[in-house]
């Protein structure tokens, strides 16, 4: 298939529940369009030396998602056919009238467009969101996180194994483009956070891992630093103690969601660990060296980057997943494209909403979007009495498993 067309869908459209909309009154996806992303806008233009043709361009973004209806992509780039055509039925409409996984993912599109990402010139190739991420490399910040958690791991395997791939998951909520999710706090191993998790298939995904022959496992990255450091950690476990063979970490093409991970924030990720403490240097040694050896493997696609959604996987990419013998997938965004971002019954089995899926799947999230599967009959009516924001704070977090 040639890059950036529309790939057929695995499931069919009609059969999913409603879209969650950008439009509906009180949602977390109307506060997002409305609060969060001028918000994330507002702060890109502060944290860069943007010449002044590219605030203009993204002052009149701004004013677009707060007065204006979507235009297309203008500039002349390969992925913008794409683009204009997948986004067709939107545009015209105000951003806080469209689907909320399009409007986010197009977003991120249009500030690459206003900063000339894909353009020559000074400010080709630079990442917008660099300087915040930033902040999650200084030594206080995920590096510390990192060394903390390696020095409390105990010597029991299966014990390790656990506490590693709850650290994975609790570093979801170091979320760059929500950080009130972030402030809940970093990864530290504790076993208090049990009380947290909604769904926890941590054992069965270990029975797992110890029955056949896993050769091939990836892990479908999201954000950099802290999160990105406990999925190096957890990758670093995996194939220190030969519970798998090669794993391959699948990263962002090019910048979105402000902290998602690309290939180079792997490399700055790594370095920063030197100065994370007592035991932090000698993960990153570990990790170059599984590089070296081809035992951990960067891959990315442009799929990674786009409004689709997982059960609109291009062939080729689909053929890799079909290849893993399990797929780990990080992270709220992540999530939503699995399940098409739309509004699924509380109650619905998690095996049949990804059903479509090629390979066995883990989903590591902590919840910050109006949408889950999987609860027992009354759960989320007990959850939203006990607190009306359960749903999106950061504050709980889920391990799913399709085995």
């Amino acid at each position: 298939m040639d890059p950036f067309t529309m790939p057929r869908a695995l499931v069919n459209c009609e059969e999913l529940p409603p879209a969650i909309l950008t439009s509906e009154p009180g949602s977390f996806a109307q506060y997002t369009l409305r609060e969060r992303v001028p918000g994330i806008l507002q702060e890109t233009i502060q944290l860069n030396p943007f010449p002044e043709d590219i605030r203009q361009a993204l002052g009149e973004l701004l004013a677009e998602l707060t007065n204006g209806g979507t235009r297309p992509l203008q500039e002349e780039v390969p992925d913008r056919a794409f683009w204009n055509t997948v986004s067709a039925p939107h545009f015209g409409r105000g951003w806080l009238d469209v689907p909320w996984y399009w409007a986010e993912a197009y977003f991120y599109r249009r500030i690459l467009e206003a900063t000339r990402y894909f353009q020559p010139g000074a400010w080709q190739g630079v990442d917008a969101f660099g300087p915040k991420k930033a902040t999650e490399l200084a030594p206080e910040a995920g590096p510390r996180s990192a060394d903390a958690l390696l020095r409390c791991l105990p010597d029991d395997p299966r014990t390790q194994f656990e506490m590693l791939l709850h650290g994975s998951l609790w570093g979801n909520r170091a979320d760059l483009s929500y950080e009130a999710a972030a402030r809940l706090g970093r990864p530290t191993g504790s076993r208090d956070e049990r009380a947290n998790l909604l769904i926890d298939d941590t054992p069965a995904l270990w029975d797992f891992l110890q029955t056949g022959e896993r050769r091939r496992v990836a892990i479908m990255g999201d954000n950099a630093g802290t999160e990105l450091l406990m999925d190096l950690m957890l990758a670093d476990f995996l194939l220190k103690r030969n519970l798998v063979g090669e794993i391959h970490l699948h990263l962002k093409p090019q910048p979105f969601f402000v902290s998602d991970a690309m290939s180079q924030d792997v490399q700055a990720g790594m370095d920063s660990l030197e100065t994370g403490g007592e035991l932090a240097p000698a993960l990153a040694r570990s990790l170059k060296a599984h590089l070296g050896r081809g035992r951990l493997q960067l891959f990315t696609h442009w799929h990674y980057a786009t409004s689709l959604f997982y059960f609109q996987l291009p062939d080729d990419l689909r053929g890799i997943l079909s290849d893993m013998d399990l797929v780990i997938i990080k992270g709220d965004a992540n999530y939503r494209r699995l399940l098409g971002d739309a509004h699924w019954p509380y109650t619905t089995p998690f095996t049949y909403a990804t059903r479509y899926f090629p390979s066995p799947l883990v989903v590591l999230r902590t919840l910050k979007a109006e949408i889950i599967v999987g609860l027992r009959p009354g759960e989320a009516e007990q959850l939203q009495a006990e607190d009306p924001a359960w749903l999106v704070n950061g504050k709980r977090g889920v391990i799913q498993a399709r085995l």
